[in-house]
């Protein structure tokens, strides 16, 4: 009650907004202390009880909310540790806190120039840049941010549907033939989602077949193509991933984009995790063709390690998106304003409110540039080639699949020593099922590291180490190594 808007509340406020920004300040300095937990782990009813997270009739102190700040930050998993390797989205930059925070002092909404206008103009500029370092002439086209790379792959459903039915609009789904979307089986889960959503179906997203590595099959994706049209279904767009989840495989863009062209379909390009490349001369020629897709997802809050969350879809077609979405709010639309309403984005936009995720990556690309962030993304390959290069021959690993890695994700087994003279046999398989689920429980309760581990196909669990944190070393990657076999010499 004594903060602001309160009468005389400017001094009680900023002592308190001072003593969150030291609490603050504090984490992020303990985020990069190796000699800090990665997590301090609880189970959840443990962390149920050991507080009372209940919400009550009577105000808590200010004392008492400073506390929740803390409590809550206290069992935090510190994303930004250099040994956090869990997840795609790792890292945290300085700049693009202080743009997190600026947008959230600032706390508008991304509908029109009216009310967001130096965060419109941004976002005109930023995803301008993107669509040409994907390749379209003057970076031409449209986009959106969204909050996150599933909703960026239905946006690019939603559109490609609407280019070859655009009566889809009004008439619904019965009003067309049955569609069909290919992607391969390796690709995220999200295509299928997105099918479900947009009443398209899941039984009508065709997954095609993957080589040993993890890269779409063109044949298969041509042979599967034919067979459904003679079925008479449409297929009308087909989703190839730059840098798959597991893998990090990159498909085959260049011979998609012709089977594409040759039967007429919309090519969508799934670049959430590997976009970020097109920021690097080393390593960009892994989307060779990219520039022929007719959309694109690409997640910053990713590679380029721009804090959550911040999610592009990229349109080469300038104008379809608005059709497709427009629905001419006159309340939020007028068309009588006295400014240019082409910035006024968001008609296009599937959601009313929007998040501003602009600014964290345009004020990241100031502190940066362009060569800041290839700097970044070069380190993190070289960190997983160093893993890749320590693991591949060394005794208690086997690697998923053979060769170095295309992108940070390196996949392996470890096999603990009761494991190794075994012959390769079912027993053995469920043995080694289990061993990196342990490991990894082991690992949370030390709160020294987490890696991510998963099934894939006919294959058990096995780690999948994904470097996005530019913080990480080395060293750190030397530390996984033997913290994995400490925690796993006894299985």
């Amino acid at each position: 009650p004594d903060l602001l808007p309160a009468c005389d509340g400017e001094i009680t406020t900023m002592s308190f907004l001072q003593d969150v920004v030291d609490i603050l300040l504090q984490y992020v300095v303990k985020s990069f202390d190796r000699s800090t937990k990665v997590i301090d782990f609880h189970y959840p009813n443990e962390l149920l009880q050991e507080y009372n997270w209940e919400l009550a009739d009577q105000p808590q102190t200010l004392e008492e909310i400073l506390l929740n700040c803390r409590t809550t930050l206290k069992y935090a998993i510190k994303t930004g540790h250099p040994r956090y390797f869990n997840q795609l989205s790792t890292g945290l930059d300085m700049v693009g806190l202080a743009a997190d925070w600026l947008t959230s002092a600032a706390n508008t909404n991304m509908f029109t120039y009216e009310i967001a206008p130096v965060f419109v103009l941004l976002e005109y500029v930023t995803l301008r840049k993107m669509r040409e370092m994907v390749g379209w002439p003057g970076g031409c086209g449209d986009g959106i941010f969204s909050p996150g790379g599933a909703i960026s792959n239905m946006y690019a459903m939603l559109i490609a549907r609407f280019k070859m039915f655009p009566e889809v609009k009004e008439k619904g789904m019965a009003a067309i033939p049955r569609l069909v979307a290919f992607t391969s089986e390796h690709s995220h889960f999200s295509v299928k989602k997105g099918a479900a959503a947009l009443g398209i179906g899941t039984d009508s997203v065709i997954l095609i077949r993957c080589d040993e590595r993890g890269k779409m099959i063109p044949s298969d994706l041509e042979r599967r193509i034919l067979e459904a049209k003679q079925k008479g279904f449409v297929p009308f767009l087909v989703s190839a991933t730059a840098g798959t989840t597991v893998y990090g495989a990159f498909d085959p863009l260049i011979a998609i984009a012709d089977i594409c062209k040759k039967y007429k379909i919309w090519m969508h390009v799934d670049g959430a995790w590997g976009g970020g490349l097109l920021m690097s001369r080393k390593h960009k020629w892994k989307l060779n063709g990219v520039e022929r897709a007719n959309s694109v997802t690409w997640n910053p809050h990713k590679m380029m390690g721009v804090p959550l969350q911040c999610s592009a879809l990229l349109v080469r077609e300038e104008g379809l998106m608005q059709s497709c979405n427009q629905m001419h709010a006159s309340y939020l639309f007028q068309q009588d304003k006295h400014y240019d309403l082409s910035y006024d984005t968001g008609d296009k936009a599937l959601q009313c409110g929007r998040h501003v995720d602009v600014f964290k990556l345009w004020l990241m690309w100031r502190a940066k540039g362009t060569t800041g962030f290839e700097a970044q993304i070069d380190k993190c390959l070289e960190l997983a080639e160093y893993l890749y290069n320590k693991i591949k021959n060394r005794e208690g690993y086997e690697m998923v699949f053979d060769g170095k890695p295309q992108h940070t994700n390196v996949c392996f087994w470890y096999i603990p020593p009761s494991l190794r003279s075994l012959e390769d046999n079912e027993e053995r398989t469920s043995r080694l099922m289990k061993v990196a689920p342990v490991i990894k429980a082991r690992m949370m309760e030390y709160g020294t590291t987490m890696v991510s581990y998963q099934p894939l196909g006919d294959k058990v669990n096995f780690f999948r180490m994904v470097i996005s944190n530019p913080a990480a070393t080395h060293q750190d990657i030397d530390f996984l190594i033997d913290e994995i076999e400490r925690l796993g010499q006894d299985l």
